[in-house]
C-alpha cells in the first residue's frame, strides 16, 4: 500500500492590502513552495502579486535578491515563533522545575506540527537546499537554523540533558531530517 500524502499543501494568496514588497515575497515564496525555484519569473511574481512587472524589478534587482529577501523574510517569522515557544517551555518550567520526558516531547510535536505543509514552508526546503548552491542566500539559512538551535538549547537545558549546545544542532537535525522524509514519503508524523 502506498503511503499517503501528510496533507493537502496549503496555498496562501498574497492580501491586495498588503504593501507591494509584502505581495511581492508572498508571491515568491507560494511560487518556490508551488513549482519550485526555477519557476520564478517576474512576471509570474508580477501576476501571482498583483503588481505591474516594474514593480517586482523596482523592489529587487535581481533573482538572487528576491530569493534572499523571501528566505530572510520567513527566517524572522519563524524565529519568531520559535523564541515564543522557547519562552513559553521557559515559563512552564523555570529555574530548577525539570520537565518530564511527556512535556518536552509534546514541545517537540508543536513544533514538528508547526512545520506544516504550506507552500511557505515547502519553499523555505527549497531555499534552503538552494543555499547549498548560492553562498549569498546561506546566512539567511544559517540564521534560521540557529532559530531552531536555540530552541532546542532550551528544551535539552530544562530537561537537564548534558552539554545542550553540543548536542542542539543534531536534534535540529534530526527533526529536519524527519519532516523531509515525512514529506517526501508521505508518511505520517510521529
Amino acid at each position: 500500500m502506498a503511503p499517503q500524502h501528510p496533507g493537502p499543501l496549503v496555498v496562501s494568496t498574497p492580501s491586495p492590502a498588503a504593501p507591494a514588497r509584502d505581495r511581492i515575497l508572498d508571491a515568491v515564496m507560494s511560487i518556490v513552495g508551488t513549482a519550485g525555484i526555477p519557476a520564478v519569473t517576474n512576471r509570474r511574481i508580477a501576476a501571482e502579486a498583483g503588481v505591474s512587472l516594474g514593480s517586482v524589478t523596482y523592489h529587487f534587482a535581481t533573482q538572487t535578491d528576491l530569493l534572499r529577501a523571501a528566505l530572510t523574510r520567513f527566517v524572522d517569522a519563524e524565529s519568531g515563533r520559535l523564541t515564543d515557544l522557547a519562552d513559553t517551555y521557559r515559563r512552564r518550567f523555570p529555574g530548577d522545575g525539570a520537565p518530564e520526558l511527556d512535556d518536552a516531547a509534546a514541545l517537540v510535536s508543536e513544533v514538528a506540527e508547526g512545520v506544516a505543509f504550506t507552500a511557505e514552508q515547502l519553499a523555505s526546503f527549497e531555499l534552503y537546499v538552494h543555499a547549498g548552491r548560492d553562498p549569498s542566500l546561506r546566512g539567511a539559512a544559517a540564521d534560521c537554523f540557529a532559530a531552531y538551535d536555540r530552541l532546542a538549547v532550551t528544551v535539552l537545558t530544562a530537561l537537564g540533558v548534558p552539554e545542550p549546545d553540543r548536542l542542539a544542532p543534531a536534534v535540529v537535525g534530526m527533526v529536519t531530517g524527519l519532516q523531509l522524509r515525512r514529506l517526501s514519503t508521505g508518511e505520517p508524523g510521529r
